[in-house]
């Protein structure tokens, strides 16, 4: 081969591996970031080119898919009484993307989970088009009805729980939007309909998820947890003893009396009657003599200052860990900076109900192929212990009597056991704001306990006076209870 001959088919064979190490750059080294860039409107055009899968309840799809006119996205997201499952499902929007289950759970919904790998060759080589799989709730579909119409117009939230698994049953939260609204990527409909529901537009935030995402001062419910703190650390044995509980009683190094709310029979009263009638004096003095770590202790065995997935992220419920013995006595009556997630003090009741064996709250029972086949299925799973069994049964003793005979009487269902506490929760400045009323509870039948709930309501419309959890909370929490019963049968 002549030297001109040679130069050209070196030259050429430069080129052609500089090729090579290009394409291989771009299409390993790069293919993950050219695949997220924004700009890339293949992966998009792909992504909407077929509906997605569903996710479901009670065996029925709550979503769907519909055809677009004028885009190049071929389908858009469809929901099915969408502000009450939006909690639940999240958004799949073309223009402003997806969020919680719809988001968390998106690989199996539009059938590209590695997971699917093998069904989507097999499409292809059978010319098949691609299809979605479903995810599968544990979301009880008349409990959810019962929780977002018992809120109403109501700002509030919802959260529901099966003790013995820690399978969520309801989670509902008000005021709340409609995800098909900003489904698609009109200028026209989609993006004014997404703009309104903006805080900045709307202080009620419709889209903030109230059982999961936002803490409020649980108020008194939160005695249940220094009552089980108590008996767990051996500050009392016996529920029905009397406590040395002076009235007034004083607060630590401070010359403040803890007042209760009227005139109650709070001095030296037994636990179980202090949490009947709701005695600040008696929690107070409970938390302020156990400490702050002993309180803190009990407080994170029920989950508090740390997050839950369900797989949908919870924020962390709150228990002060740097206070002093005053505030120590504030926060284990649920006040200072003590706060909750409805989750939180449903998992609280749970607890109680399921004999001190708290689950691992979860809203996924299993993910399926498009041909329906089991992709993955959740195995319940113990989260902690928070008290003993013999504890936990006494402190069901004293939650039923709440019901029976004291502040919960609106939460009572015929031939139901049911136990449950009250709260109403002081909040603002001074505590100038309307407090939030709060329940929660737990149902016992002769064939187990299906169900514990918490229950939150701002009612920013009702008189101050007229606010209290059994008044506001407990009838719906009531008709949750019932709800999951009667699916029972």
């Amino acid at each position: 081969m002549n030297k001109p001959v040679r130069r050209i088919a070196i030259f050429c064979g430069l080129l052609i591996l500089t090729l090579l190490i290009r394409d291989n750059w771009l299409q390993y080294v790069r293919a993950t970031d050219l695949q997220e860039n924004s700009k890339n409107r293949r992966i998009s055009i792909e992504r909407y080119a077929q509906p997605r899968g569903d996710i479901i309840v009670d065996g029925k799809s709550i979503t769907g898919s519909t055809k677009t006119n004028g885009s190049d996205y071929a389908y858009k997201r469809t929901y099915k009484n969408g502000p009450m499952w939006a909690p639940v499902t999240g958004y799949a929007s073309q223009a402003f993307g997806a969020t919680q289950l719809e988001s968390i759970e998106d690989g199996i919904l539009t059938g590209n989970d590695d997971r699917l790998f093998f069904r989507r060759t097999l499409d292809m080589l059978t010319g098949e088009k691609k299809e979605g799989g479903n995810v599968v709730t544990t979301l009880n579909g008349a409990a959810q009805k019962a929780a977002f119409e018992g809120l109403g117009d109501k700002k509030g939230a919802v959260a529901a729980i099966d003790p013995t698994t820690g399978a969520v049953l309801a989670l509902a939260s008000t005021p709340s939007y409609d995800p098909s609204s900003f489904a698609g990527n009109s200028t026209k409909t989609d993006t004014p309909a997404w703009e309104k529901l903006q805080k900045a537009n709307d202080p009620d935030e419709p889209m903030l998820n109230r059982a999961l995402r936002q803490t409020y001062p649980p108020g008194s419910t939160f005695k249940v947890v220094t009552a089980a703190a108590a008996l767990e650390h051996g500050l009392v044995d016996d529920p029905d003893a009397k406590t040395d509980t002076p009235l007034p009683w004083t607060m630590p190094d401070t010359t403040r009396p803890l007042e209760n709310d009227g005139p109650l029979p709070c001095k030296d009263a037994t636990l179980r009657e202090a949490l009947k009638v709701s005695c600040n004096t008696v929690f107070g003095k409970a938390g302020s003599d156990l400490g702050k770590d002993k309180m803190r202790e009990t407080a994170e065995k029920f989950g508090f200052n740390s997050e839950q997935f369900v797989p949908v992220r919870s924020s962390a419920s709150v228990w002060p860990k740097e206070m002093d013995r005053p505030q120590t006595a504030l926060s284990s009556i649920g006040q200072f900076e003590t706060a909750a997630t409805p989750l939180q003090m449903a998992m609280v009741a749970a607890a109680v109900a399921n004999d001190g064996k708290l689950m691992q709250p979860y809203m996924v029972d299993e993910l399926q192929a498009p041909n329906l086949d089991v992709i993955e299925k959740h195995s319940p799973s113990e989260l902690s212990r928070p008290l003993s069994e013999e504890n936990a049964q006494k402190l069901q003793s004293m939650m039923e009597t709440v019901v029976d005979e004291g502040t919960g009487r609106n939460a009572q269902i015929n031939g139901v056991k049911v136990g449950g506490k009250t709260g109403t929760a002081q909040h603002g400045v001074d505590n100038s704001e309307k407090p939030y009323a709060w329940f929660i509870s737990y149902a016992k039948t002769d064939s187990g306990t299906p169900v514990a709930v918490a229950v939150v309501v701002e009612d920013s419309q009702a008189s101050r006076g007229d606010i209290s959890g059994g008044g506001l909370a407990a009838p719906i929490a009531k008709s949750v209870m019932q709800a999951v019963i009667n699916s029972k049968k």
